[in-house]
């Protein structure tokens, strides 16, 4: 199949969060299944156009764009996924995509995206490149099943492709006021109370590529079901309940050879299934490195996040005492609220020393708190799908979670599974958005930790789950051939 693969963010070219790595790392594992890709992302002026080798394609360049009216005159610059050979395209327009921030806030916000959506179907048919898949993802390229259906219906090259719509996150649904619609091209008539491009007064892309796209899918298979929900749909819930049958739900892979504690540069002891022994000499650079006292039989408990209410942290308020008095030991890296950054650092200032907090984000520490801490901290509002549980399971770090989207579909809890006689739990969930019921699952976590042989099944059991990029890859070819295969009927 020709696939355009279509993102606002490319890791490692930009990145905000998971949709990135997303975007990196699927259409090379697609390209492994013989899949032709094409990549296409914006040319933000954050990317070294040197470093990453990009170089502007004349054949290409200015390629038109009209929105409202006016004309504009795109370049495309050309690259290559390092150590891939997937193709990746880079729409050039300086005025739109010099803001530092990817995502601005200001009067070109909706403009920006649109003219990016806009350019890649036109540099499409300046190729006469025809796709079997038009893979979009989130808001920011939602309209492109619209336009493929309305604005480019006529066209030839687009006649026989399938558009497929991965939402990641559907609290982020690209909102703008209705002059919205003239900048996108949209019909004016979709716009009325429940209409396919209103929500609530605004008009809704996410909306629009929901009821436009030939399939929709997100990144876990509980989150997909939560979709269809008040409380996890953001407001979409009747609209996803209309599209029911053309919803699906499969979880993010991992790069494993980014995280893998057996060949993971960034920790100073690798291990294996086999070598898990090992692991114990990570903890205690760990506990060095935080300036914490090594004790074997105390537990480290370890946080990497953004530090923002999706991830829980309200939970924590109600915990402070308990926190700063357990017999185990925390660390927490990441920033994001202030009101979250403070109060982990009031914990330490409070704890006698068992709590250490590194506000920001720093790549090694991440890597070394995976392989060295014994516990993994992830109470998430809600979680789409969700990476560090998965690097969790990878080192033998136990997820405590909660059971919601991602995180449901990739940690079993060791004691539903002992009530099913399987034994096969690799971490401990709880359901109730509630402190009390994390602090129980918290308790759990380390009365298991002293009984030493089952704690070690736990840890072999998350090793051994395989969440590679393969896997969820083989996923995605099936769903685009349910998608074609529904187009020749």
């Amino acid at each position: 199949m020709k696939i355009a693969f279509i993102s606002s963010e490319v890791f490692p070219f930009s990145k905000t969060g998971g949709l990135a790595d997303v975007a990196g790392a699927l259409p090379a594992a697609l390209t492994g299944l013989s899949h032709k890709v094409r990549i296409f992302t914006p040319l933000y002026i954050s990317i070294d156009k040197e470093k990453f080798n990009l170089k502007p394609d004349e054949s290409l360049s200015g390629v038109a764009v009209e929105i409202n009216g006016k004309p504009h005159n795109v370049n495309i610059y050309r690259g290559v996924l390092p150590e891939e050979d997937v193709p990746v395209y880079f729409i050039d327009y300086p005025e739109y995509f010099s803001s530092k921030s990817y995502y601005a806030d200001d009067e070109y916000e909706d403009v920006r995206f649109i003219l990016f959506q806009k350019a890649v179907l036109e540099l499409l048919l300046i190729m006469n490149w025809k796709p079997d898949v038009v893979h979009v993802n989130d808001w920011q390229t939602s309209l492109i099943p619209y336009y493929l259906k309305e604005n480019y219906a006529g066209e030839k090259l687009f006649r026989d492709a399938v558009s497929l719509l991965t939402i990641h996150n559907v609290g982020y649904q690209g909102l703008f006021p209705k002059p919205a619609l003239i900048n996108a091209g949209i019909d004016p008539k979709l716009f009325y109370v429940t209409g396919p491009a209103e929500f609530y007064g605004k008009v809704s892309f996410l909306k629009l590529g929901i009821v436009y796209s030939d399939l929709i899918n997100t990144v876990s298979k509980t989150y997909a079901k939560e979709l269809l929900t008040d409380e996890f749909s953001g407001g979409l819930k009747d609209v996803f309940i209309s599209r029911k049958k053309d919803l699906f739900g499969i979880v993010n892979g991992v790069d494993y050879s980014v995280w893998n504690p057996e060949t993971d540069e960034l920790i100073p002891q690798n291990y294996s299934l086999e070598t898990i022994s090992l692991k114990e000499k990570n903890k205690i650079s760990l506990a060095s490195e935080f300036n914490l006292d090594y004790h074997r039989d105390v537990p480290i408990f370890g946080i990497v996040s953004r530090l923002v209410s999706q991830k829980g942290f309200d939970l924590f308020y109600d915990l402070f005492d308990e926190l700063i008095g357990m017999n185990a030991q925390l660390i927490v890296l990441g920033s994001g609220d202030e009101k979250y950054e403070t109060f982990f650092k009031k914990a330490e200032y409070f704890s006698s020393g068992n709590i250490k907090t590194h506000i920001g984000y720093n790549n090694d520490l991440a890597h070394l708190i995976e392989a060295g801490a014994d516990i993994f901290l992830m109470p998430s509002l809600y979680e789409p799908c969700g990476l560090n549980q998965i690097y969790s399971l990878k080192y033998g770090t136990v997820p405590v979670v909660r059971k919601t989207g991602g995180l449901a579909d990739t940690v079993d809890d060791w004691d539903e599974s002992v009530k099913k006689g399987k034994r096969d739990g690799s971490g401990f969930s709880f359901t109730e958005f509630k402190s009390e019921e994390l602090w129980k699952t918290i308790k759990r976590a380390l009365k298991y930790f002293n009984d030493k042989p089952t704690w070690r099944q736990i840890q072999i059991n998350g090793m051994r789950k395989d969440f590679s990029w393969e896997k969820s890859a083989k996923k995605y070819d099936e769903l685009y051939k349910l998608g074609l295969g529904r187009k020749r009927v």
